[in-house]
């Protein structure tokens, strides 16, 4: 980083990045965003809106016309965040051709690429419900054999983990099996076969078993590997789930549920 205070005023009124839910009150805020959420940028970002609050609220009226001319011409979301980049004097030389190469990269990718991608990224960082809806817009525009059958149970298998860690179970499962019919991997037999139980009896997740046709030893080996996680977790954590740490518990849970889950 080349710098270690604000050199531009901070903006009175801040520019809402709605993909993260937050408010930027400096061009220096603003270059901390887009280098560390590359995945994130898209037009939603890159639009007169950000152009307007560059001049408005930062005064800098030189950036805003040069970034404005980006977009009167349809240039490059790569050209458009460097010229931010370059203004500011955010990064060193070094930084700022990784960082171009890393855009150049993205922008040549298909858009369900990047989507998913995003997706990705939002689940990485605990935006369960914003990648949710990432990941619904690139099934939406499935197309048979535009980006491939692994592709695709890629992004059910994506979307089932996002929705488990939603604990909505029951949609999860469904993801999970989109995936399994799609490639019919271990893998994705395996997830399927570990949520089941989060959502239905004992009786109906034999029934599920049974309907399923799985293979009983695979099944069996599943379930070891299950309750091997769970010794992990348990050795973990020192055994928490005392009475008395019950309260803190739930408490952690709850708040990554409700980050996970706003829109």
């Amino acid at each position: 980083m080349s710098f270690d205070l604000c050199q531009i005023k901070r903006a009175q009124k801040p520019y809402f990045i709605e993909s993260i839910r937050t408010n930027i009150f400096s061009a220096e805020e603003l270059c901390f965003y887009l280098r560390e959420n590359l995945y994130l940028i898209d037009r939603s970002i890159v639009n007169e809106v950000l152009c307007d609050w560059i001049r408005d609220e930062l005064g800098l009226k030189k950036l805003y016309r040069q970034l404005y001319d980006q977009l009167e011409k349809s240039g490059s979301i790569t050209q458009f965040i460097m010229l931010i980049f370059r203004e500011v004097g955010y990064l060193d030389p070094e930084q700022m051709r990784l960082v171009q190469e890393e855009l150049g990269k993205l922008e040549v990718q298909p858009e369900d690429t990047r989507a998913k991608l995003k997706a990705d990224y939002l689940v990485k960082c605990g935006m369960y419900s914003s990648a949710v809806h990432e990941y619904q817009k690139v099934l939406e525009r499935m197309t048979p054999g535009s980006l491939g059958t692994q592709f695709y149970a890629s992004v059910w298998n994506n979307l089932g983990c996002a929705r488990a860690r939603m604990f909505l179970f029951r949609d999860a499962a469904d993801c999970f099996l989109r995936a399994w019919k799609l490639v019919r991997t271990k893998e994705t037999m395996r997830r399927y076969v570990s949520v089941l139980p989060l959502f239905l009896s004992e009786e109906e997740y034999g029934e599920k078993l049974r309907d399923l046709g799985a293979d009983a030893y695979l099944i069996t080996r599943i379930q070891k590997y299950n309750a091997h996680l769970g010794e992990e977790y348990t050795e973990k954590y020192g055994g928490r789930g005392a009475p008395e740490d019950i309260p803190a518990v739930l408490a952690e849970l709850k708040e990554e549920y409700r980050r996970g889950a706003k829109c």
